[in-house]
């Protein structure tokens, strides 16, 4: 590859950066500017612990009150976990900027691995009620948790280092497409 002179640095390393739809990445499913996805997403997130912690707290008592918990919060984060996928996906087919982006592609994957291991733990439980938390239903809700981190990790990126769906005012904007005003705070 010969080196271009009137490249700039971050064409060279991403040829993707050159095209102005890189850089569109303002959210489109959104109510009043605040991304649904993102909105959506706390509740799996809040469903894959609390199943974790009922799973843990049925083995350390036996109760079962915590199994029935725990066939509801997998349930319940498996249908929100769907919900919050839809919006994911839309985002992903509607704003050219995400498609462009490695972390988006492995928030995905990681968060549809993650709906996997939820209906295949809500399936267990439904079919085999409280039988199916020892050992299973534990290592399920485990592996559900290390993918919440997987993909939260992934999603925060895209949000905190590519600012996919965050609110950018006009002017920072400007500032932020011009090499020598990155890294200065406006005064």
């Amino acid at each position: 590859m010969t080196h271009d002179p009137g490249r700039t640095g971050e064409e060279l390393k991403n040829p993707s950066a050159a095209d102005p739809a890189y850089h569109d990445l303002d959210s489109r499913i959104a109510i009043a500017g605040h991304p649904i996805h993102a909105m959506l997403v706390a509740f799996p997130i809040a469903g894959v612990f609390a199943l974790t912690f009922c799973d843990v707290a049925y083995w350390w008592t036996s109760d079962p009150f915590w199994a029935r918990a725990a066939l509801w919060a997998s349930g319940g984060a498996f249908a929100m976990g769907c919900l919050a996928a839809l919006a994911g996906m839309a985002e992903m087919l509607l704003v050219p900027g995400v498609r462009r982006r490695a972390a988006a592609w492995s928030h995905a994957v990681a968060a549809m691995i993650l709906l996997a291991v939820l209906a295949a733990s809500w399936t267990l439980r439904l079919q085999n009620g409280a039988d199916a938390i020892l050992p299973w239903g534990l290592i399920l809700s485990w592996i559900a948790l290390g993918l919440v981190g997987l993909a939260g990790w992934h999603g925060g990126k895209l949000v905190f280092e590519h600012q996919v769906g965050v609110a950018v005012p006009d002017e920072r904007k400007e500032e932020a497409s011009v090499p020598e005003m990155k890294g200065r705070s406006a005064s």
